[in-house]
């Protein structure tokens, strides 16, 4: 499920990438161009659908956090 929403969310205007970490806790960040692309994406019918099976069988509570990067850097 989780490489079907990778692809599915490749393919949607404004997307800009993705990064997830799977271990004692499961974290996903997508990065997106504006707060309309972020809107519908959430919208999106596969999505919701991932998202209602991930909280029925996996996720007894899950936390969304939209924040706008205004620079990243590192060596």
């Amino acid at each position: 499920m989780a490489d079907r929403m990778v692809k599915l969310a490749a393919i949607q205007p404004g997307f800009l990438g993705m990064e997830s970490i799977r271990e004692d806790l499961g974290i996903t960040v997508s990065y997106w161009k504006t707060l309309e692309s972020i809107t519908n994406w959430k919208k999106n019918v596969e999505h919701r659908e991932a998202q209602r099976l991930g909280h029925q069988n996996w996720y007894s509570t899950f936390r969304v956090r939209i924040a706008r990067v205004e620079r990243e850097y590192g060596i």
